[in-house]
């Protein structure tokens, strides 16, 4: 299946799950929660207010090595959009992507899905856990702290460590 045919069939319109692409073309989904939604949007707008040159997107479709794959949170600067627009999936994932944990998810699956935003091309990507805990990844693996030179501090997300 191509992602072009995901987000234009009836039949997967309005559906209370996250839907990514594998490698084979086959759909993933994934449950997600109303507190997942709830910090989709605070780290979006957080990010929204802190990095003023660039756009925020929710629900990010990026072709990577392994299959279309859907960052919850996305900042893209303004030269991305000039260069990619908004084309469906991104052929090169935004400079920062960002997955809320889902309950349904294991550490190895975050691990994995954030190498493959890095190897598409993103400079760093943030896994924001339930507990509120945020971990950053850059090509050269975990960061202490985010490269971009913010934190969040984001109410019902507690201050990560």
């Amino acid at each position: 299946m191509q992602w072009s045919e995901v987000i234009t069939s009836p039949y997967l319109q309005d559906l209370p799950f996250k839907i990514e692409l594998n490698r084979y073309g086959k759909i993933e989904l994934t449950p997600a929660s109303n507190k997942h939604g709830s910090l989709q949007y605070k780290i979006g707008s957080f990010l929204e207010r802190k990095l003023k040159k660039g756009e925020v997107l929710v629900e990010c479709s990026i072709q990577t090595s392994e299959g279309v794959k859907v960052a919850d949170v996305a900042w893209c600067s303004k030269t991305f959009i000039k260069k990619h627009g908004y084309e469906t999936p991104y052929t090169q994932a935004p400079e920062l992507c960002v997955e809320v944990v889902s309950p349904s998810h294991s550490k190895q699956e975050m691990l994995e899905k954030a190498e493959l935003y890095l190897q598409a091309g993103a400079e760093e990507v943030w896994v924001a856990w339930e507990n509120g805990e945020i971990d950053y990844y850059g090509k050269a693996g975990k960061l202490p702290q985010s490269a971009f030179g913010i934190a969040p501090n984001i109410p019902g997300l507690p201050k990560s460590t």
